[in-house]
């Protein structure tokens, strides 16, 4: 957008933020605007209106300016509307703009939903302030007694809208405009308002105000530091919003979003289902539903019988709780307000009745997240769990997950909830499933700090000592299946020990396998998925035959009988078997390299890669995926493979032109992880262990092999896992002389190669 001096003077004014910058920069267009509209005056029956967001006065420096020429069938109208538009089309604002009579517009309003709702808000510009005010009258009370047709459309609208775009409370990176909690629930709320239904109540409307406030200003300064026009709120930019803003750091600023989001969320759910139950008594006859201690369903709705009395019983809200959750019903706000006032605190060991209860909503998955933020609302959920308060609306500042900490929480829960059934004790796992990051609110190591927090708890729930040793173990331990299963090679004795050593019994071990998943799967789409479902299993499976029988079950024999013989044969081989890739190939510095290039020409993935050197042969096994040409092209594939071995494909030079014509398309963010290279001597007792995490890159696998062969380094086995926009690399080498490499100086040379080639283009 070009800006006018004034413009300009107003956008690079520190002092004005947030909203304060709304209202200048709205003022600055309205005089700018009745400047250019100043020469139609002279005109009889033509108003500019400006409508939408514009029209409420909240102009962000993003925003389209939303504008409206009204006429009564003036014979001039086309001459005025050029004179209008093309001045501001010079300016290079964007514009929304129309021209229609009063008749027009409030006839396009009886079946539009956008243009009925930018009609709710117009205000005049320039022109015959009488057509403005005829319009405006007219078009809130078409809204009026169109109520039922457009509420409909609105809280269909609202459903997909949320659909799509998520929440603004629990999502990392938010949009705050369309998401659910955001801007434009507020705006609906306000629609909803104009109907004078009463579906939204006065406290309500208050209680909007400071949630307001937060979200367009931090939507204003989002567009303001980005310069652009987008409503996510992306990680990158949180600090530079947040110091504009005020707050301490962007982890500030996010509670407050979040805090905010959660109360437009709150009493968007509210409103909505009002209109739902409004809808079903023209329908039916709605019927009561009683629930024992007061409780009662009408209409969809949990409430309390008039002569219910909560005041000595601690368990009400998770009665509530389960009811609503199990019922599908909403719980009316009177009920939550009841519960914070006048229900007694919980004895400090929990009765029977308490834990069971909890446990069961727990189980009964999603339809738990609901109502324990209904409760968390009012800082009943909290009253229970003290120690959850530090992760309210806590943002993780980690790409690999979606959303804060305490949403995260809840839908590893619900995840456990949907394969409870695997494991012996179904309660432990939600359990665990709900606490396993508690320590992520607090200073130290998350896990460990996890650890007290978590036995407080269960202590607290009144569970036996063998079943809070069972939740510290889960909570200390709840990395250690997909950190050792993605970076470690399950083939060795030593990484099946190592595992079984941290594990006191096979129902804990499985325990920690269905909660890796859940974890997993809440984290994000790129942290579970078939390959590493596959791993966990085995780690699992190997672990327990350990625990069972002292046995590690390590069958699986590499190289095969098979391979040693196409090894002895002599002759080179290229094979794909589904994702399993051999190559056997004459002994010679960088195969795996070569291989590992070769593949990155056709994007294919290496997952896990074992090694084998015999008579002067080398044998090379890949798990591999990721790309079409596996199905597709085969052939080419192979064809590939073979060229770089024989040395005829010129693999450095194609990956690196690939590169820079990547690094023109590729979004870089500033979330990309440090890269690091470590070194484990511990972990095998004839290999060190080399992991390595870094961004990921084009050929990347490929530099970072060929970086350890120019060191002559004999890789054994690698294993690859991709996170998002990182990856870490695991490899399994011997020095020259068949050893562990131990010198300082020379595990200092290889840190310097390997970090070299993850920053290089190729």
């Amino acid at each position: 957008m070009k800006a006018n001096p004034a413009t300009a003077a107003l956008f690079a004014d520190k002092n004005l933020v947030g909203t304060e910058l709304a209202r200048a920069y709205t003022a600055e267009i309205d005089t700018w605007l009745e400047s250019v509209v100043a020469g139609i005056q002279e005109v009889q029956g033509v108003a500019l209106v400006a409508v939408g967001g514009y029209g409420r006065g909240t102009l962000s420096v993003g925003s389209d300016l939303d504008l409206l020429l009204i006429h009564n069938n003036s014979g001039h109208v086309a001459e005025v509307a050029e004179r209008i538009w093309y001045p501001i089309w010079d300016s290079g604002v964007r514009l929304g703009h129309a021209v229609r009579t009063i008749d027009e517009a409030l006839e396009l309003a009886a079946d539009d939903l956008d243009t009925a709702t930018s009609l709710l808000d117009t205000r005049l510009i320039g022109g015959e302030a009488r057509l403005v005010d005829e319009l405006q009258k007219k078009a809130r009370e078409l809204w009026r007694n169109n109520a039922d047709k457009m509420l409909t459309r609105l809280v269909e609208s609202v459903r997909e809208r949320h659909e799509t775009s998520g929440e603004v409370a629990f999502l990392l990176e938010p949009d705050l405009k369309l998401a659910r909690g955001g801007l434009r629930d507020i705006d609906s709320l306000h629609w909803i308002d104009h109907t004078e239904l009463g579906l939204l109540k006065a406290n309500e409307r208050s209680e909007l105000l400071d949630p307001h406030r937060i979200l367009l200003s931090s939507r204003i300064e989002l567009h303001r530091q980005s310069g652009a026009t987008g409503n996510r709120l992306l990680l990158e930019i949180q600090d530079e919003v947040a110091t504009a803003l005020g707050y301490p750091d962007a982890d500030e600023l996010m509670a407050a979003v979040a805090s905010a989001a959660r109360t437009v969320a709150w009493i968007t759910d509210a409103a909505l289902h009002r209109i739902h139950a409004r809808s079903a008594r023209h329908r039916w006859r709605p019927k009561i539903r009683q629930f024992g201690h007061g409780i009662e369903i009408i209409d969809e709705t949990l409430r309390f019988s008039g002569d219910a009395d909560i005041s000595h019983d601690p368990i009400m809200p998770l009665r509530v709780a389960y009811t609503a959750a199990a019922e599908d019903a909403f719980i009316e706000r009177s009920v939550l307000d009841r519960l914070a006032a006048e229900t007694p605190p919980m004895p400090d060991v929990w009765p029977d009745e308490a834990r069971t209860i909890f446990v069961d909503l727990l189980l009964l998955g999603y339809e738990a997240i609901r109502v324990l933020e209904a409760l968390d609302q009012v800082d009943l959920f909290s009253r229970f769990f003290p120690e959850w308060t530090p992760n309210r609306s806590r943002p993780q500042r980690n790409v690999y997950h979606r959303f804060t900490v305490d949403r995260h929480l809840l839908e590893t829960a619900a995840e456990a909830a949907a394969i409870a059934d695997r494991v012996e004790r179904p309660d432990l796992l939600v359990l665990g499933g709900l606490f396993h990051d508690i320590g992520k609110g607090y200073p130290g190591d998350h896990s460990e700090v996890g650890v007290g927090l978590t036995r407080r708890i269960a202590t607290r729930m009144g569970y036996p000592p063998a079943d809070i040793e069972t939740l510290g173990t889960m909570v200390r331990h709840h990395l250690l299946l997909p950190d050792v299963a993605s970076r470690r090679d399950l083939d060795a004795t030593e990484t099946i020990k190592f595992v079984a050593e941290q594990i006191d019994s096979v129902g804990t071990l499985e325990l920690l396998g269905a909660l890796t998943e859940a974890d997993s799967i809440a984290t994000s789409k790129a942290a579970w998925g078939v390959w590493k479902a596959e791993l966990v299993k085995r780690l699992v499976n190997r672990t327990a035959h350990l625990l069972h029988t002292g046995d590690t079950m390590l069958t699986d024999q590499f190289p095969t009988d098979q391979q040693l013989k196409l090894l002895a044969s002599g002759d080179d081989l290229v094979t794909l078997d589904d994702h399993e890739l051999t190559v056997i190939t004459p002994d010679r510095r960088g195969v795996f390299s070569r291989v590992a290039g070769a593949l990155a020409l056709h994007d294919i993935e290496i997952l896990k890669a074992r090694l084998h050197t015999e008579d002067a042969m080398t044998l090379v096994v890949l798990r591999v995926g990721g790309a079409i040409g596996l199905e597709e092209r085969p052939e080419e594939v192979k064809k590939g493979i073979r060229l770089a071995l024989a040395g005829g494909l010129a693999v450095r030079a194609r990956l690196l032109k690939r590169a820079r014509a990547y690094r023109f398309q590729r979004v870089t963010t500033a979330n990309l992880s440090k890269p690091v290279v470590r070194f484990f001597n511990d972990l095998s007792p004839d290999f060190t262990v080399v992991e390595v995490q870094g961004p990921d890159s084009i050929g990347l696998l490929y530099r970072i092999t060929r970086a350890l062969d120019d060191l002559d380094l004999d890789i054994a086995s690698a294993k690859v896992q991709t996170l998002g926009d990182d990856v870490v690399d695991t490899f399994y080498v011997r020095s020259p002389d068949g050893t562990k490499v131990t010198d300082k100086d020379y595990l200092a040379e290889i840190e310097l190669a390997v970090l070299t080639a993850i920053v290089s283009d190729a």
